[in-house]
């Protein structure tokens, strides 16, 4: 089997532990039901909470240390009672590590899919430690979910595989929603903060996760008095994989290890992933019951360890063996809270803070004055995030319940060299949307620049250096990669689909993507491409393979200014941004994420679109150079790409249809 010169070091390291345009409208992303033109509830959370503008503010609630060891005990006693050890990770809202539990007898390393026809190439059919994939799946229960929705990392590996849903009888649907989400939360990226042993700052979040998003079921949130306060995840099969066949029930037992880890703290009934459509069908939270688990809750961390086994440390997240309380969601601790006025205007809005009071993201003017006549100023940028702000306030979500609620998501800014100009959250908005709306505007900024193919063929990798070529051949035009048409997420979503047309059986793949005999979720083509070494090097670090982590920020393509290149956490390859322009001339780009991608698409467009209206400068790009403008021939008939996708009446003060149609 071939692999890559930079899969094979990583083997070698890893041995060690073998010892649309405007005018489209309709829905194609997650909902949660009917929607009705009616006004809406102010924020739809569960718990305690309170409110201010239009949202309610979650509760500053957090673990104890006692409570995590409970946690840990819960979810050792059924592993231990079924026979089937398992490591076993417990982590904050915010992605700081609490606890890593090693039962007695556990393996010590989980094995990610091979690809499908063995050739494995980027992290397929790699054993990765078992610790690795706990965090990882923790993370994911506790970054996909709020007050309004509970999210598994089950319901995970249901919305990021080829089709939509996942099985056999569904081959030729298009791929799920949040195709390419596994690629976000990594270990290099710019935006997630590192493990730090003490001091003001040491539990800011978001952290970041040592294997990105998890689509392997185990991992839940955890809720206290109806509030999110972390995730578990928990590895004992050995097997990092998904669930290819969501049409049947599966008996999985690190999902039945880690849901009764959750007793206690459990999700609330009314939110959890079961009770969220998309198009009508329903999504999946677990496979595992409660009334199926043993009775774990008696079970009592001092009669866990040392007779289960003990708590180990985990190089980069958990260096002292000891159990930690979690941090509370929207306190400075946190690294996210509410903003202040002379932060933004909006007295609903959160940011991302240093734990000393500093915004770490401020809004801020463009820095690529070398390279564009006219940056995006400090007055434009705050508008642009204003009017995208205002929006999403304005409207329907597609993934909280109950119905009707507020969406709930984030907002980046950045200019012509992936800069950050500013990041704004709702309250209770997904703690994943926020690396994945800059990842958004860097990859529509990056794809709509002159320099797109010429820094892909400045990679060191031969790999991503190739995509250049295929973009080129598939498109049918030589001059592709270098500015001349405008991408959204959406469009470069659509040459990343292993079909083309999406799900689309038996049509060749988009050229950004593996074909589809070699694609899996852990191979997705140019986005796993690009971060590889990282992912290798980091790897190597966390097992001690290396002395030093993987770098603060992600790809190897050329830098634009000292220490900056333009995709500093990846990219990005489901919808929901825009590049920004001044007339004809990129200045920047706009990513959302966090509630249904039709909803993260609209508030990106309308935002951008409004801010030109109210300010007579700049918005989106030209209707002229749009990537919808592009068609492609397959198989005789021609395809059009898209820009982006709005809803229909997606607003709660206004009946409105086809909000985008036109702009």
């Amino acid at each position: 089997m071939r692999r890559s010169m930079r899969v094979t070091a990583l083997l070698a390291a890893l041995a060690l532990l073998a010892g649309c345009g405007g005018g489209d409208s309709g829905s194609s992303g997650l909902s949660s039901g009917g929607s009705s033109g009616s006004s809406g509830s102010s924020g739809g959370s569960s718990g305690g909470t309170t409110t201010t503008g239009v949202y309610a503010v979650p509760a500053q609630e957090s673990l104890t240390s006692a409570e995590v060891g409970k946690i840990v005990a819960q979810a050792a006693a059924q592993g231990q009672q079924s026979g089937h050890p398992a490591t076993i990770a417990v982590v904050d809202r915010v992605g700081n590590v609490l606890a890593v539990f090693r039962m007695t007898g556990a393996g010590t390393t989980a094995k990610i899919d091979d690809a499908p026809n063995g050739d494995n190439i980027d992290i397929q059919g790699l054993s990765v430690p078992s610790e690795a994939a706990a965090i990882a799946k923790a993370i994911t229960g506790a970054y996909l979910s709020s007050g309004g929705n509970a999210f598994s990392s089950r319901t995970a590996s249901m919305i990021v595989q080829q089709h939509f849903p996942p099985a056999a009888s569904t081959v030729g649907l298009e791929s799920g929603p949040l195709f390419g989400v596994q690629f976000s939360q990594l270990p290099c990226s710019d935006l997630t903060e590192r493990f730090q042993a003490s001091g003001t700052g040491a539990l800011i979040g978001p952290k970041r996760s040592p294997l990105g998003l998890s689509a392997d079921p185990g991992g839940f949130p955890l809720y206290k008095n109806g509030v999110l306060v972390g995730g578990i995840g928990v590895m004992s099969d050995g097997a990092y994989s998904l669930d290819p066949n969501v049409l049947d029930t599966d008996t999985d037992f690190d999902e039945q290890i880690a849901l009764a880890g959750t007793v206690g703290f459990e999700a609330p009934d009314d939110i959890r992933a079961n009770r969220v459509y998309v198009d009508g069908t329903q999504l999946r939270y677990s496979d595992a019951t409660y009334s199926n688990l043993f009775d774990v809750s008696a079970a009592t961390y001092a009669q866990t360890a040392p007779a289960l086994g003990s708590l180990i440390t985990v190089r980069g997240y958990f260096e002292t063996a000891a159990l930690r309380a979690g941090t509370a969601y929207g306190t400075e601790a946190s690294g996210i809270r509410a903003s202040t006025t002379a932060e933004f205007s909006n007295s609903d809005a959160f940011v991302l803070t240093d734990g000393n009071g500093a915004d770490r993201f401020p809004v801020r003017a463009g820095t690529d004055g070398a390279d564009v006549a006219q940056p995006i100023t400090a007055d434009e940028a705050r508008t642009l995030i204003e009017e995208a702000f205002k929006v999403m306030s304005r409207a329907r979500a597609q993934i909280r319940q109950p119905l009707d609620s507020r969406a709930q998501v984030s907002i980046s800014l950045v200019d012509t060299h992936g800069q950050v100009l500013g990041v704004v959250r709702a309250p209770d908005a997904p703690i994943f949307g926020t690396d994945v709306s800059l990842q958004k505007a860097r990859t529509a900024t990056f794809f709509s620049g002159a320099n797109a193919g010429a820094e892909l063929l400045g990679d060191p990798s031969s790999d991503v250096n190739a995509f250049v070529g295929k973009v080129r051949t598939f498109l049918n035009d030589s001059s592709a990669l270098t500015g001349t048409f405008a991408f959204a997420d959406r469009s470069g979503g659509n040459l990343s689909r292993p079909f083309f047309p999406d799900g689309e059986v038996g049509n060749p793949n988009g050229p950004l993507s593996r074909p589809i005999v070699q694609w899996n979720p852990f191979s997705t083509g140019l986005q796993s491409a690009l971060v590889l070494t990282n992912l290798a090097q980091h790897l190597q670090y966390v097992t001690g393979a290396a002395a030093s982590d993987t770098r603060h920020r992600c790809t190897f393509i050329p830098d634009v200014a000292s220490g900056q290149n333009r995709l500093q956490n990846g990219i990005q390859i489901f919808p929901g941004s825009v590049p920004v322009y001044r007339g004809n001339t990129l200045v920047g780009g706009m990513g959302v994420s966090g509630d249904g991608i039709d909803q993260d698409d609209m508030i990106s467009f309308l935002g951008t679109n409004n801010a030109g209206v109210k300010l007579g400068t700049l918005g989106n790009a030209p209707a002229a150079i749009r990537a919808d403008q592009i068609q492609v021939n397959v198989n005789g008939s021609l395809v059009r790409l898209r820009f982006v996708n709005c809803p229909f009446a997606p607003f709660l003060d206004t009946s409105e249809q086809n909000v985008c149609e036109g702009l």
